[in-house]
């Protein structure tokens, strides 16, 4: 898959494996954002771990958004344990340098695309109420995800957890 460059922009590609370099990617990615703690940083590269450990038999899924041999940005999702057809959307980032060019839009209509094609129904994507969660709360609502449910001071005192559903079956 391909994202159509500009005349000034190279054309990104996406990649579906993932290699031992996409440990360092991952946190390059997310620390360029400055808005994910180092605690949440470790959780996503334990993620890559146990897709790279366990190959195919690992519940995560990963899209890379690459120029060249480099990663720009990345969405992990997964099938929910003990439902039917529904799938979680873990992590979706794009480093600082390469967004407002439509990668997270991208990365998003190819995870909805991947999930429906594995049967999936409905997909749920959790973040916070922190003002820097702001532009990722209105990506999703621009993409057709519903706030579904809001759980008061989940996080910490004054960060609700926000959890937004898109259904991809009518």
């Amino acid at each position: 898959m391909t994202i159509e460059p500009s005349s000034t922009t190279p054309a990104v590609e996406l990649r579906f494996e993932v290699i031992p370099a996409d440990r360092a990617a991952v946190r390059s990615i997310l620390e360029s954002t400055v808005v994910f703690a180092p605690a949440e940083i470790e959780v996503a590269i334990e993620l890559v771990d146990e897709r790279l450990s366990k190959g195919a038999a690992s519940t995560y899924e990963f899209i890379f958004a690459t120029l060249g041999d480099t990663a720009i940005g990345y969405a992990c999702y997964g099938p929910i344990p003990l439902t039917i057809a529904r799938y979680d959307l873990y992590w979706i980032a794009v480093d600082t340098g390469h967004q407002g060019r439509h990668v997270a839009r991208r990365l998003l209509q190819e995870s909805e695309r991947r999930i429906a094609q594995s049967g999936g129904e409905a997909i749920y994507i959790e973040t916070s109420s922190r003002p820097c969660y702001e532009p990722a709360r209105s990506f999703y609502l621009r993409s057709g995800y519903q706030l579904a449910a809001e759980l008061p001071h989940f996080y910490a005192p004054g960060d609700h957890k926000l959890i937004y559903v898109k259904r991809l079956v009518p």
